[in-house]
């Protein structure tokens, strides 16, 4: 198994990823994260994509109807996920901009604070860039306060302080009734989030995280953990103070031929979201939903599973119903992980979602890299950008 280079050398056992938490700077407390906003072209065909196709529920809407005049947001929810896709109503503009350089993609990683106001101060005076001032958003149903600073290429952290909030989501939405409710398939909470930047930039927001927000590095990769024949790239893991909110940071690193990261910044435009890693508590029955839904996979070979037993020990699952669904495992010192990556979803290469179940497990399944990145060249072979 490849070595994995941990915070002073530590191992990655429940006691010591406690005390990186511990020791951890929290000027930044985050009770969660709030949302995930998406800027896309057709909000209403999105909307009704992610509840078919992965289970999300009607939740909230603001547009025309609730006097927005410059774009529409439809809110999706499942387990404790929040979905928030945004479309322009009107030409130009920062979304129409967004959608032109990126295709859909992830605009806003929203996380929930007691105090957006101190949120804001404490980030701005460690050096963030704002992007939206406290702001107190009211209406019937008590107010709310937002902030917001950049981070990686145009993602954006917005602060959401609710507690004085009794609404469906947000002062200016209303609640979303609907007759069309496909039912949900398991998923729980998100695990962690992904982003990809350019060329040594890992570092650059990785140190971001650590000084600006007050993140502890947990893991790092190096291309030798994360390369095949063909490709390799790099990755650090910040987590805050609490372990409630994961960003792991990939940049490119030198390969043969043309890395997924590189894929991605070409299509994309810029650094940008990555993946979202969506807990289940049952990831045999949340995939094979999403599968019967119409959700592609990353297709591993029957192989893998040869000497799957030798490699990650007694599992509860049944390897053959596991093999059937494509489905990795990965153990650390605290348990295993089951996890399963879908193609992008959306036409560019770019955006696509983990499937993750933890049994224990802290670590984001190192033992699985080469054979998720060779299932990932093999498709970009057939898009010819390898």
């Amino acid at each position: 198994m490849a070595t994995i280079k941990k915070i002073n050398d530590l191992q990655s056992t429940e006691y010591e990823l406690k005390k990186i938490f511990a020791d951890a700077e929290d000027f930044l407390p985050l009770l969660g994260t709030d949302y995930v906003e998406f800027y896309v072209g057709n909000a209403k065909q999105s909307a009704h994509f992610y509840k078919t196709a992965f289970g999300f529920q009607s939740f909230a809407y603001a547009g025309l109807e609730t006097g927005l005049k410059d774009r529409v947001s439809y809110v999706l929810k499942q387990g404790k996920i929040r979905l928030v896709l945004t479309s322009p109503l009107e030409k130009n503009g920062e979304i129409n901009a967004h959608i032109n350089t990126h295709g859909d993609g992830v605009k806003v990683m929203a996380l929930w604070v007691d105090d957006a106001t101190k949120s804001f101060e404490e980030t701005i005076k460690r050096g963030a860039k704002p992007f939206m001032e406290p702001t107190k958003e009211v209406d019937e149903n008590g107010y709310v306060i937002r902030s917001g600073i950049h981070t990686y290429g145009d993602v954006v952290h917005i602060f959401v302080e609710r507690k004085n909030y009794t609404g469906p989501f947000l002062p200016g939405y209303k609640k979303w009734e609907s007759h069309y409710n496909p039912a949900p398939v398991g998923l729980k909470y998100i695990d962690h989030i992904v982003g990809n930047v350019g060329w040594k930039e890992m570092n650059t927001w990785c140190n971001f995280y650590a000084d600006v927000m007050g993140f502890t590095q947990i893991i790092s990769f190096t291309d030798d953990d994360i390369s095949t024949e063909y490709t390799a790239l790099m990755s650090k893991v910040m987590s805050n103070g609490n372990g409630r909110i994961k960003f792991p940071i990939n940049e490119p690193a030198k390969g043969n031929k043309k890395s997924q990261i590189e894929e991605y910044l070409d299509f994309y435009g810029s650094p940008g979201v990555q993946h979202i890693a969506v807990a289940t508590d049952d990831i045999i029955t949340t995939v094979a939903a999403m599968r019967d839904r119409g959700i592609a996979f990353l297709y591993v070979p029957d192989t893998y599973y040869d000497d799957l037993i030798e490699r990650v020990g007694e599992i509860d699952e049944d390897v053959a119903v596991l093999k059937q669904h494509g489905i990795l495992i990965d153990r650390d010192e605290e348990g295993y992980l089951l996890q399963l990556f879908t193609k992008p979803v959306v036409d560019r290469p770019t955006l696509f979602f983990e499937v993750i179940q933890r049994k224990g497990a802290q670590s984001f399944g190192v033992g699985n890299f080469k054979s998720l990145f060779e299932a990932i060249e093999r498709e970009q072979a057939n898009r010819g950008t390898l």
